[in-house]
């Protein structure tokens, strides 16, 4: 697998695996969006009202 930085800033490489499928595994997970994420690995003090809110809008779809 062989993988660059979309932002220009340089950065890049390559890295062999096991099998196609390994590479395929690995190149999902770091193509993922950190905005994904927001609010499940937020840090617990600092981001707290979003988790609250984030926790509240899924009881609430849950209901409906």
């Amino acid at each position: 697998m062989r993988w660059h930085c979309q932002r220009g800033c340089g950065a890049g490489g390559a890295k062999r695996y096991a099998s196609a499928r390994d590479a395929g595994r690995y190149a999902r997970a770091f193509d993922k969006e950190d905005r994904d994420d927001l609010g499940r690995r937020a840090p617990l003090v600092g981001l707290l009202p979003l988790r609250l809110v984030r926790a509240l809008r899924k009881s609430s779809r849950r209901r409906s």
